[in-house]
């Protein structure tokens, strides 16, 4: 039997490809978020999933406030239903470090990471075994409705700054990326457990900057310049531990997976440019 599955935010980055992937085994609601909240509970009860993608401009930047948190608006107006919600929440929680598990210390820094740890508090006391929320790396793809995005990721100022002709010289710096086609799938797998709870979503392995860079500019025939690397960069270096996801939903999810995703990737960015 197919999961029917609200998508809101249907023009963002991970809410255009979840409705792309998930659409070939579901049956796939994809709506932006004002209309969602117009939507009566005698629509939405029909649903078993709602997976929320997007987020309010303030929200991003300032400090928190309760009518700019989406994801608490939406689980107060299905607390009564038999529904289940992802929340997609950010690494940014965890204090900087390596091999960071669930359980490691969180101390958001940034308003952004603040305002996701608290809203993660007020789902898991509301919604408590229908809530899953989604601890993020840093999420490699193109957005496929070409809508721009809250605030700028990794490939975002990769992509502005080769159209310049240049590349940040990011030495031995590294993070833990996944693949936006990973992350959709590992979305899915986890619906199909019927998994709640908290997960890391991560490859789980140190990738150098400089080696995500050249499967990133695989395709590129122009010359280049190397410039110093943006200084946030060189102080962010971290890792996700995904042991528990893994053990949970037993995919294969690899360094070399995201290297032949991202040379694809530049392959189709470079025909273009």
């Amino acid at each position: 039997m197919k999961n029917k599955i609200i998508i809101i935010g249907k023009k963002s980055f991970l809410g255009s490809n979840l409705t792309s992937h998930l659409k070939e085994r579901n049956l796939i609601i994809s709506l932006d978020y004002k209309n969602f909240i117009k939507k009566k509970i005698s629509f939405i009860k029909n649903f078993s999933y709602i997976i929320n993608c997007t987020s309010n401009k303030d929200y991003v930047s300032d400090r928190y406030l309760k009518k700019n948190d989406f994801d608490l608006t939406i689980a107060n107006k299905i607390k009564n239903l038999n529904i289940k919600m992802i929340m997609l929440s950010s690494r940014k929680v965890y204090k900087k470090g390596t091999n960071l598990k669930e359980s490691s210390a969180l101390r958001p820094k940034s308003n952004y990471s603040k305002n996701k740890l608290r809203t993660e508090n007020a789902l898991l006391k509301i919604l408590k075994k229908k809530i899953l929320i989604l601890r993020i790396s840093n999420v490699i793809g193109l957005n496929i409705k070409k809508h721009n995005k809250l605030h700028k990721v990794f490939i975002d100022i990769f992509y502005e700054n080769i159209k310049k002709g240049l590349i940040f010289d990011n030495k031995d710096f590294y993070k833990d990326f996944i693949s936006v086609d990973k992350f959709c799938e590992i979305v899915e797998k986890l619906i199909t457990s019927n998994t709640y709870g908290i997960y890391n979503v991560s490859i789980g392995k140190k990738i150098l900057l400089r080696k995500i860079v050249s499967w990133l500019n695989f395709y590129n025939k122009k010359e280049i310049k190397f410039v110093d690397s943006i200084k946030k960069y060189q102080s962010d270096n971290f890792t996700l531990n995904n042991d528990k996801l893994m053990d949970t939903i037993k995919i294969k999810n690899t360094p070399l997976d995201l290297k032949k995703y991202c040379i694809n990737l530049s392959k189709e960015f470079f025909k273009n440019v």
